[in-house]
């Protein structure tokens, strides 16, 4: 099934619908009465096909009238965070609203790709884009930064709006923002022990942060790799604990891992596998030359009788990372070895 879909009320708003799927690779939906005529889906009212296809499709884009449409999506909003993108134009294209999701959902963009085609204009009524302000949640989507606690940003955007100050912990820049004239005011955090309470702030971190400030937007960046070793058969549980519980223990954030890296004789194994796929991260395998070109803390002349190498897990996080330092040394349990590096 396609991302985006499109409906139109009447013949000439039809007209226009056609022109936007084509171009866009959208569904096209339209009253049974003339849906043939323009090759689009049929359907028998607005509300039924709404209730059907609107937690289907992560886009929609209707030709009729505003409040027709929201009629027709009020039943089945459920918040900001998890609604997806409604925009509506007039049957001429001249205006292209975002009405539903205009920043996480990507309404806003949305109503600028499509007033690109029609020739229209884009209405974005979001404060933080009439303002001219940057808009936090829709940076930490676009530099893929797992938001924690998305209700925070109200807080942020509210100071930003005031033009009051925010301070923002960034120790690698994954925002993007160092060294910007920004048109915000924003208190630069060297520690991340420095984070006041009483200022609302964005906190950019591999740490796992346990009930946060209300005021604080907790980001976590894809930054951590985990060099994997494992014994031939060894089970997805086992990999899969021991990860999580050397996360706890070290108190990083889960959301931050970026993927496995292994051994290329790795790259059957079920195992090893399995786990990537339910922590849903890619997993990486190194050929020989490769991890000999790395000198990891600790070597093993057992490890390399058997596999070739003196090194998997520290030798893997390390070359992949491009970090000449661990943040976690190589830790084993029966049959899974493990390092952790911080990506450089």
């Amino acid at each position: 099934m396609k991302s985006t879909a499109v409906y139109a009320l009447t013949p000439r708003g039809a007209q226009l619908g056609k022109t936007i799927s084509d171009q866009m690779k959208a569904d096209f939906f339209l009253p049974s009465a003339f849906a043939a005529d323009f090759d689009a889906i049929p359907f028998t009212g607005m509300l039924r096909v709404v209730k059907k296809n609107f937690s289907l499709y992560l886009r929609h884009i209707f030709i009729a009238s505003a409040g027709i449409v929201v009629r027709a999506i009020s039943p089945h909003l459920a918040s900001k965070y998890e609604d997806p993108a409604v925009v509506v134009l007039d049957q001429e294209g001249k205006f292209c609203i975002s009405l539903i999701s205009g920043h996480l959902g990507g309404a806003n963009r949305l109503a600028k790709e499509v007033a690109e085609l029609t020739k229209g204009i884009p209405v974005i009524t979001t404060a933080t884009d009439s303002a001219g302000i940057v808009s936090l949640d829709m940076l930490a989507k676009e530099k893929k930064l797992k938001m924690l606690n998305p209700k925070a940003v109200k807080h942020v955007s509210m100071a930003l709006l005031s033009d009051k100050p925010v301070m923002i912990f960034d120790a690698n820049n994954s925002l993007g923002l160092k060294n910007k004239d920004n048109s915000i005011k924003i208190i630069w955090i060297s520690r991340e022990e420095d984070m006041r309470d009483d200022l609302p702030g964005v906190r950019v971190t591999f740490k796992a942060v346990k009930n946060p400030s209300p005021g604080h937007l907790i980001l976590h960046p894809k930054c951590l790799i985990a060099g994997v070793g494992c014994n031939r058969g060894t089970n997805e549980q086992e990999i899969l604990e021991f990860i999580a519980n050397t996360f706890e223990g070290k108190g990083f954030s889960l959301h931050s891992l970026k993927c496995l890296v292994s051994i290329v004789n790795k790259n059957d194994e079920p195992g090893l596998l399995s786990a990537a796929k339910k922590m849903d991260v890619p997993v990486i395998f190194l050929v020989s030359d490769e991890l000999k070109t790395i000198k990891p803390p600790h070597e093993s002349d057992l490890v390399e009788k058997h596999i070739g190498v003196k090194s998997v897990c520290e030798a893997a996080a390390m070359f992949v990372s491009g970090n000449k330092k661990l943040l976690v040394p190589k830790l084993k349990t029966r049959n899974v070895t493990l390092a952790i590096a911080l990506e450089v």
